[in-house]
């Protein structure tokens, strides 16, 4: 082969290479954006051992698991829960401390290393002290145990109505645990005091016909152990047949009457102390006591509806007992005085609501109809919190509704004493798994974010979410 041919077959072998390769080229292509290719150096898809990553299947859209816009969605009782899984005697709601849920961090190397600040000898130099020529030492880092965090919160406390057993639970995480173990049979009525820490039980002897009053304290607790299945409750009794007892508005105190031969004597009893003093004394037997505040106790006949109703004040603290007459000639009369000692709530036997200041002695009408018993005020004396009946039957009032002859199916409703305006919080019979409720001992936690109430039907307590 001459020299001339010999080029031109070097030159189209050599064309021929770089036609091959550069259709190769144009194949590949670049990455398109999200792809697994490794990029644009086509040279390394025949490296079997290249950086290539491998190709990730498609992903099957999942399913569409969204809401029909036109279907009605399930409806959760979140904001009524029954509390107590037994009918109750009384409760409280107090202020309790409780460990804080905290992620759980991994330990760490309790050791650090420190630089040393002699210098490194430099080669050759005689090394006579390994320990001091060392260039690093170790520290041991000593720190203190950090306490467990803890907040307060809202906790109930209730007494079982047949033993007598103290349960308790926190309002946001209802978990009911026992509190006491202590046996007293058929409790029919019992109190809180002293922040929780104080409770008075009453029931009736053998003979069902002698009222016991028993005054205990509560062990203390340790926080963190809820539950103490020892617990007993140690205290003294009261005298026999008492016939009305009312808390004052700070549970630190107690109003108690009894008969002591033809009169009716009032005793204020210190829960912390058991410092008593008598108040009070009366010909008249049938009165209902109310504490609102350290200054002012009120007592109201006991109401019937064929009989006009009575209202006095007096102040614990004047020896002359400084007693008034505030509202009278009220048949059926039921009252609840606020917290200011400012206004009376009252019902009459028709259950119409009112409001009487005692300023201006002027009374105003609401706009419901219930027992002013069935309401709460809240701690600024402007708003009270009511089970008002949805239904009213004929009847003699309060008369029918005690004796039993009648049951209401209450809703509850936040009214504004200034404007008179109502606001229906809850019908509980509407609620998935409502339960028609005869509400009673309507109480307010501290912060005013959760109402509780007994229902009258069956005796459990019950709790709405005001938040």
């Amino acid at each position: 082969m001459s020299k001339r041919n010999f080029i031109l077959l070097i030159i189209i072998i050599v064309i021929a290479i770089i036609v091959f390769f550069g259709f190769l080229y144009l194949n590949q292509g670049t990455n398109e954006p999200g792809g697994d290719s490794t990029g644009t150096n086509f040279i390394s898809q025949f490296n079997p051992f290249g950086n290539k990553k491998p190709t990730t299947p498609p992903t099957t859209p999942p399913d569409d698991n969204s809401v029909d816009p036109g279907a009605t969605p399930p409806i959760e009782n979140v904001k009524l829960k029954k509390i107590s899984s037994m009918p109750i005697a009384g409760f409280t709601v107090f202020s309790k401390e409780r460990l804080v849920d905290v992620p759980i961090v991994p330990p760490t190397n309790d050791s650090i290393i420190i630089p040393s600040n002699e210098e490194t000898p430099s080669a050759g130099s005689e090394q006579t002290n390994t320990e001091s020529s060392s260039s690093t030492t170790t520290t041991k880092k000593t720190t203190k145990p950090t306490p467990p965090l803890t907040e307060f919160m809202p906790a109930l406390r209730y007494v079982d109505r047949a033993t007598g057993n103290i349960y308790q639970t926190f309002v946001d995480k209802i978990e009911e645990k026992k509190f006491s173990t202590t046996i007293i049979p058929m409790v029919y009525e019992a109190f809180f005091g002293n922040s929780g820490n104080s409770v008075i039980m009453r029931y009736l002897k053998a003979d069902a016909r002698t009222i016991v009053t028993f005054v205990g304290t509560l062990p203390k607790e340790v926080l963190g152990a809820d539950t103490t299945n020892g617990n007993e409750i140690k205290g003294t009794f009261l005298p026999e047949n008492i016939k009305d007892i009312s808390l004052s508005s700070d549970a630190l105190s107690m109003f108690y009457l009894f008969n002591s031969g033809d009169s009716m004597i009032g005793t204020t009893l210190n829960l912390s102390t058991n410092k008593k003093v008598q108040v009070f004394s009366s010909p008249f037997t049938e009165w209902l006591s109310l504490f609102p505040n350290s200054k002012m106790i009120t007592l109201t006949t006991k109401p019937a509806s064929l009989v006009p109703g009575y209202m006095y004040t007096m102040d614990p603290n004047n020896k002359n007992y400084n007693f008034h007459q505030v509202l009278g000639k009220i048949n059926g009369l039921t009252t609840v005085t606020s917290p200011d000692g400012k206004l009376v709530l009252y019902s009459n036997d028709n259950l119409v609501l009112g409001v009487y200041h005692l300023d201006t002695k002027v009374s105003d009408i609401l706009g419901v109809k219930t027992l002013a018993e069935k309401c709460i005020w809240n701690k600024t004396s402007d708003t009270v919190y009511c089970g008002v009946p949805k239904y009213i039957t004929n009847g003699q009032y309060p008369d029918s509704w005690y004796q039993g002859e009648i049951s209401f199916g209450d809703q509850i409703w936040k009214i504004d004493i200034k404007t008179g305006n109502g606001t229906l919080l809850v019908d509980p019979i509407t609620v998935v798994g409502g339960e028609e409720i005869d509400s009673i001992k309507l109480m307010l936690d501290s912060g005013e974010n959760y109402l509780f109430f007994v229902n009258k039907k069956d005796s459990f307590l019950w709790e709405l979410n005001l938040k």
